[in-house]
């Protein structure tokens, strides 16, 4: 059994559902977890997790700045155990871009940081326009027509492959045994 935590950074509550089915499906599996909100958890306690997820959704192509502010703060930790990264954003609906290799947004970040996640993972987030204020409904709407994605205001699609996130809770669990197995340090 492991202690995870497991961090995210979500704009409209999407990333956080999807860390709730990763901390369900983790629990299955008899670990201990914990889940809390990226930028309001300092760190102090890191080292007493064995393994650490974070989760962080992209807005206008990037994810919040308490993503890399946390990264390059907390490097050294993360690197000392095993650890997992998703992104979610809507590109991630095209097949063509739904993969940690071919998603224009994780391949960036990826580059911007200098920690290296032993897995990583991209997932399709939610279109929801009636929730969005006036100009993040205008600003997605002309995204959405320049990627060929639904405009009508009033749609709501969930774009998650719920059973890729099933798939990387397992993933995430034999991360840690097969560490656990190898009895050495992560990185």
């Amino acid at each position: 059994m492991a202690r995870i935590l497991i961090l995210h950074s979500s704009t409209d509550g999407h990333t956080i559902k999807i860390c709730e089915r990763l901390r369900q499906a983790l629990a299955r599996q008899d670990h201990e977890l914990a889940l809390h909100p990226l930028a309001a958890f300092d760190g102090a306690d890191l080292a007493s997790f064995n393994t650490v997820v974070i989760g962080a959704s992209i807005r206008y192509g990037k994810h919040s700045p308490h993503v890399p502010d946390f990264i390059a703060r907390h490097q050294r930790a993360l690197e000392r155990m095993p650890s997992a990264f998703f992104s979610v954003n809507i590109v991630a609906r095209k097949p063509e871009k739904n993969r940690p290799e071919t998603n224009p947004y994780m391949k960036k970040f990826l580059r911007q940081i200098a920690w290296r996640p032993m897995l990583v993972e991209v997932f399709a987030g939610k279109l929801d326009y009636p929730r969005y204020g006036f100009l993040d409904r205008m600003m997605i709407r002309l995204i959405m027509a320049l990627t060929k994605g639904p405009t009508d205001p009033s749609t709501v699609v969930e774009f998650t492959d719920w059973r890729q996130v099933d798939a990387f809770a397992r993933q995430i669990g034999e991360l840690h045994r097969n560490h656990q197995a190898a009895g050495s340090s992560c990185c």
